[in-house]
């Protein structure tokens, strides 16, 4: 089915991406190099600076979250760090811990913070898997390798190619990073773009991270498929996780809980638990702008966590097909802020928390 809402013509002043494809990644990359000659911004209290595998967000000397563009098929943050020095992501599989068991090492394609989407369909029928990777199914890290047991999905899997940070500033309430993605598939061709915007800011007990999403059909009509896996997700720390039996709960904007959580539509979703002796939360918030507010979520007791709102009848079969077809030259907006905090949803004010939000403006 096609959906219109929400989707949005270009605009003067924003990204635009070429009408015609350029093969060669080396020329994309070229056309963005002038956008952006800042290679670090630095004011009182952060630091933002790009290095050979992405860039580095550091508030008062100390790290607050790593970005990293070339170690797999898409970009991640990890790590990233909450209000009282825990890191609050799973480590693994970029770093196998001690306190992670092997259980725990699960879905190695659930890396830190991550954006993904198990089936888009491009022109001519470009596309594939971006949520997975590789070595999901057998393959390596950064190629499928020539395993012949490897899955036959191997085969599908997408890449999200980091272009160009377009923008790198820092004020003394925020830091911005600003970054351009093509989609490219199995075979190398482009069948999406991205501008990505993530805006990070401090106060005295949390941390959050703006995500800000725009996509574009450059080459022609593209579908993303009704899938549960897809879209913009936190592996939560392992000890935070229901299933580690440390006391770790989910609850959503509609006071539903735990299991009751998952597929459903809510403003905001909230992930706490214990995290090296602490109690602190991760909480989701999904602006009212974004596409198909209020969300679902695929969020899980194991430790997923992800806003998903191209998925209608993956979560229920009595809902209709949700897939959302962009015209050629058509935007689709995601918006979303991640927000570490100390304690439970109630005690950290969630709800407060996402009726400021729901307040600032969107392009």
């Amino acid at each position: 089915m096609k959906i219109l809402n929400y989707l949005l013509i270009c605009f003067a002043g924003a990204y635009v991406c070429p009408s015609v494809l350029v093969a060669d990644e080396i020329d994309r990359k070229e056309q963005f190099a002038s956008k952006n000659t800042t290679k670090s911004a630095v004011v009182e209290g952060w630091s933002v600076t790009e290095g050979d595998h992405g860039v580095t967000i550091m508030v008062d000397g100390k790290l607050f979250a790593s970005y990293v563009i070339d170690d797999v098929n898409k970009p991640y943050f990890w790590p990233v760090v909450g209000p009282t020095g825990k890191k609050m992501t799973r480590a693994f599989p970029m770093q196998e811990v001690p306190s992670e068991s092997s259980v725990q090492r699960d879905h190695p394609h659930h890396r830190g913070i991550t954006f993904g989407h198990e089936s888009i369909v491009g022109p001519n029928q470009s596309g594939g898997d971006s949520w997975h990777e590789w070595i999901t199914f057998g393959g390596l890290r950064q190629g499928p390798g020539n395993n012949p047991d490897s899955d036959q999905r191997i085969a599908t899997i997408a890449s999200i190619k980091h272009l160009a940070f377009t923008e790198m500033e820092a004020n003394a309430d925020h830091a911005v990073v600003t970054e351009i993605c093509d989609y490219v598939d199995p075979n190398g061709t482009r069948f999406l773009s991205e501008e990505r915007r993530m805006t990070f800011r401090v106060q005295d007990d949390s941390r959050s991270i703006d995500i800000d999403q725009v996509f574009t059909a450059c080459d022609g009509e593209v579908c993303f498929a009704d899938r549960k896996d897809a879209g913009l997700s936190i592996r939560v720390p392992v000890g935070m996780a229901i299933d580690s039996g440390q006391g770790g709960r989910i609850i959503n904007s509609e006071g539903e809980m735990d299991d009751d959580t998952w597929s459903r539509a809510a403003k905001w979703c909230d992930y706490h638990g214990i995290v090296e002796g602490e109690h602190l939360g991760i909480a989701f918030l999904n602006h009212p702008s974004s596409y198909r507010f209020p969300t679902r979520w695929h969020v899980r007791s194991y430790g997923l966590f992800a806003a998903n709102p191209f998925a209608m009848q993956s979560y229920d079969p009595s809902l209709p097909d949700g897939t959302t077809t962009l015209q050629a030259g058509e935007k689709l907006k995601l918006n979303h802020r991640i927000l570490f905090h100390i304690g439970d949803a109630s005690s950290a004010g969630i709800e407060e928390a996402w009726q400021e939000y729901a307040k600032t403006a969107k392009d």
